[in-house]
């Protein structure tokens, strides 16, 4: 998927969510090709590493109400709270539109998508009939056993209004604040504007960047409280390094500026990111051509998975692997090895098919844990007759690791993180 990317880029045709439901011009359906290489070339050009600095303080701005939603929840229901943040920030950061309550329709219509995208269209694998039978798509929509075509026409338009509704506010917004698609439309490439595809293309990828980090921040987040339930020694470590550096109380929020001075805290980080890896299977690569690979035959059109999850769990490579132990990332190895053990080389995809916006994504996530560390305690719940209850969980997703509910207990770890939380807005 690295060296052979020219070849093992491509994605399956699934004719139910790409060409029935609508979603073939969302980033993660798009096949290789012209189309694609735009998607890519808008993308890195909006989202390249030296652009991110200019998301920092809406990323910031995200933390203060992040906090008092985890507080209000009592932890009970903490997923919600994830939700709202992640569909909040990225409607600021690639719309520059900001969700000012919690029914805000743009937010509403792009959380729906997303759910409709990832718990129906894709659930259980994402195969129909359809896709392996594709001329049932001539079916007509009265005949018996075609109800999916009568789904899709009502999940199409579900898909096209999410697309429309926030580029639409944005476009007649006059003067917008920076944001990925504001960006891009001021920097058009005129060859590109004169074929009039540009704007259907950023409109596009807009979406798609918007939908494709909801799941793996909620994912994150529930592994993250899992390891400090487990481990709370790590929780308190990691506290013990933040108050060195926020002061005692602490005094302040964590900032990106604070990163470097927060070793155990990147460690944390990297830890959460390979234990509980959000896409264990990324998602397949279809090969253009026939190939021969380590002695093996794969013909054209076949799909090829990376098993992130035991790439992750190498025990060569991380020792224990099962364990959840950021203390494998303070030893001191060699750079070949170090670079073997970040996991940011696999969880974000490979070759032509990486995740261009990966650089943007860890931002977020990692203010986000810093924050939670900083500001509050973790802890599991308790039963009546006073005995912590441990997680249950589940994992039911076909593609996201996502776990079933679970409970933990969520509270400010002192007065002044209660002072900080109501500052702003």
């Amino acid at each position: 998927m690295e060296r052979r990317s020219a070849i093992y880029s491509d994605r399956a045709p699934l004719v139910m969510a790409t060409e029935l439901c609508g979603a073939g011009h969302m980033v993660a359906f798009t096949r290789y090709g012209e189309e694609f290489r735009r998607q890519r070339r808008l993308m890195a050009r909006g989202l390249a590493q030296a652009r991110i600095p200019q998301y920092y303080p809406l990323i910031t701005a995200s933390t203060r109400p992040l906090l008092r939603s985890l507080l209000a929840s009592s932890g009970s229901d903490f997923v919600p709270a994830i939700r709202r943040y992640a569909g909040g920030l990225n409607l600021n950061v690639v719309y520059g539109l900001e969700a000012t309550r919690d029914d805000d329709p743009a937010l509403l219509k792009v959380e729906g998508a997303t759910d409709l995208l990832a718990n129906h269209i894709t659930a259980g694998g994402g195969l129909w009939a359809v896709d392996i039978l594709p001329i049932l798509r001539h079916l007509p929509a009265w005949v018996p056993g075609a109800g999916f075509l009568r789904k899709a026409a009502s999940w199409r338009e579900i898909i096209f209004d999410s697309v429309d509704f926030p580029f639409s506010l944005l476009k007649n917004a006059g003067t917008a604040p920076p944001s990925f698609c504001s960006t891009l439309l001021r920097e058009s490439d005129p060859a590109i504007a004169a074929l009039a595809i540009e704007e259907f293309d950023v409109k596009w990828t807009a979406n798609s960047m918007y939908a494709a980090s909801l799941d793996t921040t909620i994912t994150f987040t529930q592994h993250f409280f899992l390891g400090m339930l487990k481990h709370p020694e790590y929780l308190k470590r990691a506290q013990v390094e933040l108050d060195s550096v926020l002061g005692a109380g602490p005094s302040r929020l964590p900032t990106f500026e604070d990163r470097p001075h927060l070793p155990f805290v990147d460690a944390l980080f990297s830890e959460t990111m390979r234990w509980g890896v959000p896409v264990p299977l990324g998602l397949p690569h279809r090969v253009t051509q026939d190939d021969f690979y380590d002695g093996h035959f794969i013909p054209k059109g076949s799909l090829v998975f990376a098993n992130i999850w035991a790439m992750l769990r190498d025990p060569e490579i991380f020792p224990d692997p099962d364990r959840f132990n950021p203390d494998r990332y303070l030893e001191e190895v060699d750079d070949e090895t170090a670079r073997r053990r970040d996991p940011r080389v696999f969880v974000f995809g490979f070759g032509r098919r990486r995740c261009p916006g990966a650089h943007l994504v860890e931002s977020s996530v990692w203010l986000m844990l810093a924050t939670m560390l900083a500001m509050l305690e973790i802890e599991k719940p308790r039963g009546k007759n006073g005995q912590e209850i441990e997680p249950d969980v589940k994992f039911e997703n076909a593609v996201f690791r996502t776990t079933t509910r679970f409970s933990v207990i969520l509270r400010p770890r002192s007065d002044s993180v209660l002072r900080l939380i109501a500052e702003g807005t």
